[in-house]
């Protein structure tokens, strides 16, 4: 099973990116963030042409989070990460697919800092947290998948001063991603490549695509029961060179696991809530 997590930036407009990279690598289970797109606008039939299933939660502007599988379509068990009915954006949505539980996540971006969004980035970590520990407690096959907007260490990010007030790179946010590392989890991109970057996101702004000034914030995580079968994983940095492409690159992991037809796992009942339609700032 290859699974890949692609902050698309705009699902509508980067579309024919989308599907010539599914074309070329044919990953098996897909997840997208950043859609920047309501539901109703999500290309579900483009996709389905392509050989996708998909399950999504939509957002006009901002956010907005999606799975896809290759052959089938994903059981959704949760469209929210638990712990506040209030927070109306759509950054969490997990399925089922083939017997493992996948979560496509978008977390928050924290910036200004300090101020109320990274305030909201810090309580919504640790909300991830502690879902992701009552899964690891289930003893089911968990892949956490998505957009952490975390730089984990300072090889994770190109030799700069500049990023050193970001929310990305601040000590409360690297804590809190180790946090989440230490329950049991498997980074498997930096597994297999130690002492390599690995980045999977440059920025618009000045040059940072042609002078490789990139940053690694997109992670495919795997529950302990999962990681015994990671045999490969890296970045489709070429993605990211393409005309009109997003600032991220795909980032994937191979695991020796057959690819079966959508069935969900047991796993913490999901609590009912509505798809999230605010218009809520970026990350």
């Amino acid at each position: 099973m290859k699974v890949a997590t692609f902050n698309i930036n705009n699902v509508v407009r980067r579309l024919p990116n989308l599907l010539a990279w599914l074309r070329k690598t044919k990953p098996d289970v897909v997840c997208l963030q950043e859609l920047k797109a309501e539901d109703a606008a999500f290309p579900a039939a483009a996709l389905e042409k392509a050989g996708y299933g998909a399950v999504w939660c939509g957002q006009k502007t901002y956010n907005g989070v999606a799975i896809l599988a290759r052959g089938s379509t994903p059981v959704v068990t949760r469209r929210a990460l638990p712990g506040d009915e209030s927070d109306v954006q759509s950054r969490y949505i997990e399925a089922a697919i083939g017997g493992v539980l996948v979560a496509s996540i978008y977390l928050p971006n924290g910036n200004p800092q300090p101020g109320p969004k990274f305030a909201y980035k810090l309580a919504w970590f640790d909300r991830l947290i502690a879902h992701a520990r009552a899964l690891k407690k289930a003893k089911v096959p968990v892949i956490l998948a998505g957009d952490f907007n975390v730089v984990p260490t300072d090889l994770d990010i190109y030799p700069s001063k500049s990023w050193g007030d970001d929310a990305l790179l601040q000590p409360e946010s690297r804590a809190a991603f180790r946090k989440l590392l230490k329950q049991g989890w498997t980074d498997s991109v930096r597994a297999l490549h130690p002492k390599e970057p690995m980045y999977s996101f440059w920025d618009y702004m000045r040059n940072r695509w042609p002078r490789d000034a990139g940053l690694r914030i997109d992670a495919v995580l795997l529950s302990p029961g999962l990681a015994p079968t990671l045999r490969a994983a890296g970045v489709d940095r070429w993605v990211r060179g393409k005309e009109a492409a997003s600032d991220h690159a795909p980032v994937w992991a191979e695991l020796d696991l057959p690819t079966r037809n959508a069935t969900p796992p047991r796993a913490p009942r999901a609590q009912p809530k509505a798809r999230a339609r605010s218009r809520s700032a970026k990350r």
